[in-house]
C-alpha cells in the first residue's frame, strides 16, 4: 500500500470518529444548554415558593417593578406589555375590545386578552398577565353573558350553596372570555341604602357577608388552594378594604368620623378574616378614609392587620391591589405627615401595603417614580420583593404559567342553560313578599296562580338594562335591551301560558276589568358615585304616575319593585294589596313569574333593614345601630310566604329631620 494511501485510510478513520465524536457530543451538550435555560420556576414539580424563590431571583428591577403596576387596556397595547414588562391588565366597566360595544363578545374579548398574554410570554422570563374585569354579577361585561341577581339578592335568599355555585359559574365565563382575575365579590356593610353601591354588598348584616362572601370565594376560585390552578377556576377579589358602607351618611368614597380604627376593624374585620380563611387570593383597597386617613395610606390596617401574623391579624398571603387611580387620593400618610405628588402618593402607597398600582392611564410614569424611589431607597428593595412575591405567588397558584391562553373547552359553558337555570333559580330565592294583603277572604299572592285575566304596567316589567342595573355593560348600566335576557313580562307570558290574558301597559292605563295588575317599577340602572342618595331614595314621577293610573281602575295592586335597594315607599304602599321586592334580577326574568304565578313559594328574607324614610338613618355610633327601631319600616330578616298575610306593621313614625 503507498504512503499516500495509509494517510488516505488514516485520514478517514479519524474524520469518522470526529464524527461520531461530535454526533455523541452534541445531544449531550444541548441537553445541558437546555438543563441550563429550564430554570426551578419553570418546574411544576417544585414547590410554589421554591418557583417563586427562583423566579424572583432571577428578575431584575425593571422586571420587578414591571409586576406592581396595572394598566387599562385602553391606554396600553400588547407592545406596551412587552416593552415595559407589566403584569397585569385590567379592562373597567365599559372597556371593550376594538372600543365597540359591539365587539363585546366572548370570541373577541378572548382574542384581545390572548393577544396581551402572547405579549407578556414573549418577554425574557415569559411571566404571564393578571388579565382583571369587574365581574361583580356574573362576566357582566360581555354582551350575551349570564347576568345573576346582584349581591343583595344573593344575600336575600341565605343560600350559600347557591352562592357557591354562582360563583363558579361566573369564574367559567370569566375564564372562557380569555380573563382570569374577577374583582369580585364585594365584601362590604351597606348601613346607610343612600350609598350607591348598596346593591353590591350582600347585606347589612356582618355575619350574613361573611358566610355569603365566603361561599363565592370558594366556588369561584375552588374549596382548597390546589382547585385555583383548574382551567375553569379565577382568582377572586375580596374589595373592597375596609370600612365599605360605614362612611358619614352613605357617601361613596367618603369618610368615616364617628368610628375608630380599631372600631372599624371590630365591625368589619371578621368579614375579611372569613374570606381569607376561604382562601382569597386578592384584597383591593378602598377608597374610604378613616378619620381622615385614606385606606390607601393606611399601613397600621394594610400591612399590621390584613398582612400580620400576630393576634388578632388575618396572616393574608395574597396580595394587596389599590383601586381604580385610588393612590391619587391620599393627601397625608399613617402618621399624618403631609403627602403631595404622585411620586410621594407612590412612595406612602407602598409603602403602607399597596402590592399592585392600579394605575389605569398614568402607568408609564408610575413605573418611572417607583425606580426612582427604588434608587433612593424611599421604597426598600426588601418591600418591593415582599409586593413581587406576592403578586408570583398568586400567579403560580393560578396556573396561569401553564395555562395563559383560553382554553377553548370552555365556550360551551358561556351563557349555557345550566347558568341560566342556575340564575333563574337565583331570581326565584331571592324575591322578597313584603305585604300580602287579603283579598276576598285569602291573601292576595296565595290567589295569582288561580286568576286569568292579569293586567301588567310600569317601566320596569319589559326592560332588560333596567333589570340588571349598573356594573353590566357598562359602567353605570343603562335601560333598553343591552343584552339577550327574558324581561318579567315575558316570564310571566312564559309561565301563566296560553289559556290566560296577559295585558300590558306601561303607564298603566286600561287595568279595570282585570283580576290583578301586577305594577313593575323601580330604580334606573346606576353604579358608584352616580347612585349616591339617588333621587333621595323615592319613586320616580313617572312610577308614581303608573302607580295613579292602576289605583284608578279599582284593580287589587300587587307591586313589584326591581331595585338595588330599599326604596322609600311609606306614603304609597298602603294602596297595593301586594308588595314584592325583587332586586336587580339580572337577565333571567322568568325567575319573578315562577314564583308569582308558579308553584315556588317565596322564600327570600330581607338582608337589610328597610327605613320609612331616607332621614331615618342616623350617624353610625360605637356599639349602635344607625337605624332607630321606630324607623324600621321592614326589619332584616321580615319575608312572607303566599300563604302569610301581612302581620301589623309598626305606626309611621314622624320624619326625621334632613341630617
Amino acid at each position: 500500500m503507498s504512503k499516500r494511501i495509509v494517510t488516505a485510510v488514516a485520514a478517514a478513520i479519524l474524520l469518522i470518529a470526529s464524527i461520531s465524536a461530535y454526533l455523541n457530543i452534541v445531544p449531550r451538550q444541548a441537553a445541558a444548554e437546555a438543563s441550563r435555560s429550564w430554570s426551578v420556576y419553570q418546574d411544576t414539580t417544585q414547590s410554589i415558593e421554591a418557583r417563586v424563590n427562583d423566579l424572583l431571583g432571577q428578575m431584575t428591577l425593571d422586571e420587578k417593578i414591571g409586576q406592581m403596576v396595572q394598566a387599562e387596556r385602553a391606554w396600553v397595547t400588547p407592545k406596551d406589555v412587552k416593552t415595559y414588562l407589566l403584569g397585569s391588565v385590567l379592562s373597567g366597566g365599559g372597556s371593550f375590545p376594538n372600543d365597540k360595544q359591539s365587539d363585546s363578545t366572548r370570541e373577541k374579548w378572548a382574542a384581545m386578552v390572548d393577544d396581551y398574554q402572547d405579549a407578556a410570554l414573549s418577554t425574557r422570563l415569559g411571566i404571564p398577565l393578571l388579565y382583571g374585569v369587574d365581574a361583580v354579577h356574573g362576566q357582566s361585561n360581555i354582551v350575551g353573558a349570564t347576568f345573576y341577581p346582584h349581591n343583595i339578592g344573593l344575600g336575600a335568599t341565605r343560600n350559600t350553596g347557591l352562592v357557591e355555585q354562582i360563583g363558579a359559574a361566573t369564574a367559567e365565563e370569566v375564564k372562557a372570555s380569555g380573563t382570569n382575575w374577577a374583582f369580585a365579590p364585594m365584601i362590604a356593610d351597606p348601613q346607610n341604602a343612600k350609598w350607591g353601591r348598596t346593591y353590591e354588598g350582600f347585606s347589612d348584616n356582618e355575619a350574613l357577608v361573611a358566610q355569603m362572601g365566603a361561599a363565592f370565594i370558594k366556588g369561584m376560585q375552588g374549596a382548597a388552594i390546589q382547585d385555583l390552578a383548574k382551567s375553569n377556576k379565577s382568582v377572586a377579589t375580596a374589595k373592597h378594604y375596609i370600612g365599605e358602607g360605614l362612611t358619614d351618611n352613605g357617601a361613596n368614597q367618603g369618610d368615616i368620623t364617628t368610628l375608630t380604627e380599631q372600631q372599624v376593624l371590630d365591625i368589619n374585620l371578621p368579614m375579611y378574616k372569613a374570606a381569607v380563611k376561604a382562601g382569597v387570593r386578592t384584597v383591593m383597597v378602598s377608597y374610604t378614609s378613616i378619620q381622615g386617613l385614606k385606606m390607601h395610606a393606611n399601613k397600621r390596617l394594610l400591612t399590621d392587620a390584613l398582612k400580620g401574623h400576630g393576634p388578632g391579624q388575618l396572616g393574608f398571603t395574597g396580595f394587596v391591589v389599590s383601586d381604580y387611580n385610588g393612590v391619587q387620593q391620599i393627601t397625608k400618610d399613617w402618621d399624618g405627615n403631609p403627602v403631595s405628588g404622585l411620586r410621594d402618593q407612590i412612595r406612602t402607597a407602598v409603602n403602607a401595603g399597596v402590592d399592585m398600582l392600579m394605575m389605569p392611564e398614568i402607568w408609564r410614569e408610575t413605573i418611572v417614580h417607583l425606580k426612582d424611589l427604588a434608587a433612593t431607597g424611599e421604597i426598600s428593595q426588601e418591600r418591593i420583593d415582599d409586593a413581587v412575591r406576592r403578586i408570583l405567588r398568586v400567579k403560580f397558584e393560578s396556573g396561569v404559567f401553564e395555562h395563559p391562553k383560553t382554553d377553548p373547552a370552555l365556550a360551551s359553558t358561556f351563557a349555557s342553560d345550566a347558568h341560566k337555570a342556575l340564575a333563574r333559580q337565583a331570581v326565584s330565592e331571592s324575591l322578597v313578599l313584603l305585604k300580602n294583603d287579603n283579598v276576598n277572604g285569602s291573601p292576595i299572592l296565595s290567589r295569582l296562580a288561580d286568576m286569568n285575566k292579569i293586567f301588567v304596567a310600569g317601566k320596569s316589567a319589559d326592560d332588560i338594562g333596567l333589570q340588571l342595573g349598573g356594573w353590566s355593560i357598562t359602567w353605570q348600566g343603562s335601560p333598553g335591551n343591552t343584552t339577550p335576557g327574558t324581561t318579567i313580562l315575558q316570564g310571566i307570558k312564559e309561565v301563566v301560558g296560553d289559556g290566560k290574558t296577559v295585558t300590558y301597559d306601561k303607564e298603566g292605563r286600561g287595568a279595570a276589568g282585570h283580576d290583578v295588575a301586577i305594577v313593575v317599577i323601580g330604580e334606573q340602572p346606576y353604579a358608584e358615585m352616580h347612585g349616591d342618595n339617588l333621587n333621595g331614595l323615592k319613586l320616580s314621577d313617572v312610577d308614581l304616575a303608573t302607580l295613579a293610573n292602576v289605583k284608578a281602575s279599582g284593580v287589587p295592586t300587587v307591586v313589584v319593585l326591581v331595585s338595588g335597594r330599599p326604596l322609600i315607599i311609606t306614603e304609597q304602599m298602603n294602596d297595593w294589596a301586594g308588595l314584592v321586592e325583587a332586586w336587580l334580577p339580572g337577565t333571567e326574568g322568568a325567575g319573578v313569574a315562577d314564583v308569582l304565578f308558579g308553584k315556588r313559594d317565596f322564600t327570600g328574607k330581607l338582608p337589610i333593614r328597610w327605613p320609612f324614610y331616607a332621614e331615618s338613618y342616623k350617624p353610625i355610633a360605637p356599639g349602635k345601630r344607625n337605624l332607630d327601631e321606630d324607623q324600621i319600616l321592614f326589619d332584616f330578616g321580615y319575608g312572607l310566604t303566599k300563604k302569610e298575610s301581612t302581620p301589623a306593621l309598626k305606626p309611621v313614625p314622624a320624619k326625621p329631620p334632613v341630617r
